[in-house]
């Protein structure tokens, strides 16, 4: 899987001779269909212009703390917000001094601390100066605040000399920071995704159906196969392309996807019901177009399955997590939602015009026996990644507490 395509990076550039593999590093990125933005420091601009990195990277080359052109002039947190992950590169001892004191003076430092996709760094420096106790120390405290060290490379420096402190190449570093996206936090485990609407004919033309674009369900699945899992879509009728390394199970009504779902889900660990599927249907189909008529026309609906209860309710259930799109009490549905239906959790949006359904943005608050997390607004295929990270932590949870269960159940007979 390319696990880069489509991943909004954020490179920054700090003021060392290594600057210039920055060019070659945009270009990598960019043939991984990633998309990138650069950051500079005012050192690096002594070493490379920021329109080479412009040119490369087909964005504008960001490099001041205070921009009155950004949004409401906080273009770090503009810029924070966008990274799917940030790669400093090269990161020199004077910068990576000044991410362990939480420095925020400039643009790049700034954007550091207010990121929280994630981050990595990749050293260049002199030998001498990467072999200093107060650089290895500070590379210790970076680690142990989950910072990605990526590198150095020994070799010979722009100084003369031979030794550890290279940054390394643009193709390793591009590999090393695609393996960020894939964290094997649902490595073994098989997951069961619905996603999009469904379609419930009136007649041969028509049909009722809801707003549902798919995109959550879809950059669900995507960052589950990205932890990891075996994962199968089951989708209506969207206008997406698969994701890498998904198989998929096309339907159109509700019942179609009740179906599938049934047929796969014995094989399933985890089931997540992002789809909206529709809660009625006509109860009967015209085999021919139905004329318009002045006098109007009625419709008799009957419920569909209830899709995400048939599947709670199993003997042995996955574990499960449902969706709950609401426009009004969301906490309060919410809640109501997922004890009626015994789920392990529920992810909850408010919808509206603009919200939730048809955009590529969205937040949610997710909800589960005694606890709820809140994940602000952000686009999708990234709230997707943080929504599938609790997801495994919970899963986990619900298995290791499962376990135990069962052997006191076996010492006790």
């Amino acid at each position: 899987m390319n696990t880069l395509s489509g991943k909004h990076i954020l490179l920054g550039v700090t003021g060392g001779i290594a600057a210039y593999k920055s060019a070659e590093l945009v270009r990598c990125l960019r043939k991984q269909g990633a998309v990138v933005r650069v950051v500079m420091t005012t050192a690096a601009q002594e070493f490379i212009t920021p329109l080479t990195l412009q040119a490369l990277s087909g964005q504008p080359v960001c490099s001041d703390l205070l921009d009155p052109r950004s949004e409401a002039a906080m273009g770090h947190i503009e810029l924070a917000r966008w990274a799917d992950a940030l790669l400093v590169a090269p990161a020199t001892a004077d910068f990576i001094a000044r991410l362990v004191q939480g420095r925020a003076d400039d643009l790049l430092a700034a954007v550091c601390l207010a990121c929280e996709a994630p981050l990595a760094v990749a050293p260049a420096m002199n030998r001498a100066m990467w072999q200093q106790p107060a650089t290895q120390d500070n590379l210790a405290l970076l680690r142990a605040r989950r910072v990605n060290v990526l590198g150095p490379a020994t070799g010979s420096q722009a100084c003369g000399e031979t030794g550890p402190g290279r940054m390394l190449e643009p193709d390793e570093l591009t590999r090393l920071l695609a393996g960020l996206f894939q964290g094997g936090a649902l490595a073994g485990r098989r997951v069961l995704v619905t996603a999009g609407p469904t379609r419930e004919p009136i007649d041969p033309v028509r049909y009722i159906s809801n707003r549902s674009s798919g995109k959550m369900g879809y950059a669900i699945a995507r960052a589950a196969a990205e932890a990891g899992a075996q994962v199968t879509l089951v989708t209506g009728p969207v206008a997406l392309v698969l994701p890498e390394q998904v198989d998929g199970i096309l339907v159109e009504t509700a019942e179609q996807m009740h179906a599938a779902v049934m047929e796969h889900i014995a094989d399933t660990d985890i089931f997540i019901a992002a789809a909206a599927v529709a809660d009625y249907r006509p109860q009967s189909v015209a085999r021919k177009k139905l004329k318009k008529s002045a006098a109007g026309i009625t419709l008799a609906l009957e419920p569909n399955p209830d899709i995400l209860a048939a599947v709670a309710a199993l003997p042995e259930p996955p574990f499960t997590l449902g969706f709950a799109a609401e426009t009004d009490a969301l906490e309060a549905n919410a809640r109501k939602k997922l004890r009626a239906k015994s789920l392990d959790m529920i992810a909850a949006n408010v919808v509206g015009p603009g919200r939730g359904f048809e955009v590529d943005d969205n937040a949610l608050r997710v909800f589960w026996d005694g606890g709820e997390q809140q994940f602000g607004q952000t686009r999708k295929t990234r709230l997707a990644r943080q929504l599938v990270a609790l997801l495994a932590h919970r899963y986990q949870t619900k298995f290791d507490k499962d376990r135990v269960i069962k052997l006191h159940a076996k010492d006790s007979a």
